[in-house]
Parts: structure tokens; sequence; C-alpha cells
């Protein structure tokens, strides 16, 4: 396979970003977790403008124990225990369980701010509160979706081009089910394998939004890979890479461009490189 353009060309090509609209908040999930609480939180509503907030959050406790497991998320923490320090003790909270008195959690409900937050009325639905911080927290998972994105996006011109395909799978798995012996690149697991009558794909896929000394090792690590890959009959590396990232990494990624016939980036895709790569008619 001959390459028809030039690396400028090619690299001109790259995506500034491939965010769906689901990236940036998963409401299902935000709200399911919300669910989960609903009872316990719809409880500690009560002490929402209370009087004598200390009280009746004793009376909670004796009454609703299980309400406990509903005030880490208060704090924006998805743990069921919570360790606090301050001059006098060190102490582990258990919000699953019960593992102290209704006075300590009492203090710690003091000391946190739940107490002034709830019985001030900062605060007029706590449901409404939990969502909110269930959005808030979601937004760690962000990184996660952005690098399932692209592997997505591959798979999904993987299907289209219907060759038979596995998915992270490693290289003692390659060699024990398909028979293909990688292990001079150690037991690496690759995001994609393609299965033909008589060779084998190995694919990466990732995608690079900020740039970084970690490019120039990604380059150099997968051109040490494509190396490996050549020696190995009836075995092809493939690399698909994209994002604005690159471009102040651009100098590592054209020294791998100009020795791996098979790196692409997602416009090749668009074109139907998996049609040619495969050597699959196209179906219009």
């Amino acid at each position: 396979m001959i390459k028809t353009r030039s690396f400028d060309d090619w690299f001109s090509t790259m995506r500034k970003s491939i965010n769906t609209y689901k990236y940036y908040t998963d409401f299902e999930k935000v709200y399911k977790n919300a669910e989960k609480l609903k009872v316990e939180i719809c409880i500690l509503q009560s002490l929402v403008n209370s009087k004598n907030i200390e009280n009746d959050f004793e009376n909670i406790l004796i009454k609703y124990p299980e309400c406990l497991k509903a005030i880490p998320i208060l704090l924006a923490v998805r743990q069921n225990e919570i360790f606090c320090k301050d001059d006098s003790s060190e102490i582990i909270y258990k919000f699953d369980e019960r593992n102290q008195s209704v006075e300590q959690y009492k203090y710690f409900m003091r000391k946190t701010g739940l107490f002034e937050m709830l019985q001030n009325h900062v605060i007029a639905n706590l449901y409404d509160y939990v969502t909110g911080v269930e959005v808030g927290l979601d937004t760690n998972s962000r990184k996660n979706r952005g690098g399932h994105q692209m592997e997505n996006l591959v798979e999904s011109y993987i299907k289209k081009s219907g060759i038979e395909y596995f998915k992270e799978k490693y290289s003692n798995w390659i060699k024990k089910n398909l028979g293909y012996n990688l292990s001079a690149i150690s037991n690496k697991r690759w995001d994609f394998v393609a299965k033909m009558p008589s060779e084998v794909f190995v694919i990466e896929t990732n995608f690079y939004t900020d740039g970084g000394s970690k490019l120039n090792e990604t380059a150099r690590s997968y051109k040490k890979i494509a190396e490996e890959v050549a020696q190995i009959e009836n075995v092809n590396f493939v690399w698909v890479t994209d994002g604005e990232g690159w471009k102040k990494s651009k100098n590592g990624l054209e020294e791998i461009y100009k020795i791996l016939l098979t790196l692409y980036n997602i416009r090749d895709l668009e074109d139907g490189i998996f049609y040619e790569l495969f050597k699959i008619e196209k179906n219009i």
C-alpha cells in the first residue's frame, strides 16, 4: 500500500475535537445515581430550615438509620467511609452502616458545615441539590468518555467493513486463539484485532486534544511496535490517531508516518480506508 499524499497534507486533516453531545454530562447516570438515594434524601429534606436541627437529625438517625448512606453525596463524596481529623481526634465515619454514636455523627455534620447549610436554608430542595452534585462529579468521567469516544468511532468503521474482529485482546490471546505469535512485543493489549483468512491486523487508537511530552513518547513507542510487528509474518500493525494535540509533536509523528504505511486518521476512515486495507468491496 502506497501513500498518495504528503505528510503535511495528511496532517492538515487532523480534527480539533470529536466530542459528541453525550460527552459533557451523562444525565442518565446522574439521574440514576440520585434516584438510588431518593427516599433517604427526601427524609433528610425535613432538616432544611429546621429550627432545632441537631435534635431533628438525632430523631432521623434513630428512626431511619439508613439515611446515613445519603450523607456523603451531600459533600460530593462517593465513598461510604470518610476520614476526618482535628486537634482532638482522628475518626473514620462509615455511612453504609453505623460505626459511631449519634453524637459523633452530629459532630461530623456540625464540623463539615452540613448542619449550617441545611438549617440556614442555603438550599431549598435537597434532591435538586444532590442532582447538581452528581452533575459536578460526572465531569470527572469526561476523560474516560473522551478515550472511549475514539475507540467507539474506530469500531464503527470496523463494523461497517464487515470484517471479523475482537476488542481489547492481549498478544497471548492472539497466539492461543488465532495462532500468531506476538511474544516479541510482550503481552500487550490491543484495542482491536481484525482477522482475515491468512493474516491478522492489530489496531491501536487514540485521540489527543492537548499536546505534551507524552505524545513524543507515544510516537517513539508506536514506531518501535511498527518495526517489531513488521518482522512477524502475516501480522499487520494499524494505528489510527487524530487530534490537534499532535501539533506540538508533529516531527515525532512524521517520523513514524514515513515508515508505517498503515498510520491513519479520521479522514482516512471516512474515505473508506478500511475497505481498502481489508480488501473488502464497499457496498454503496
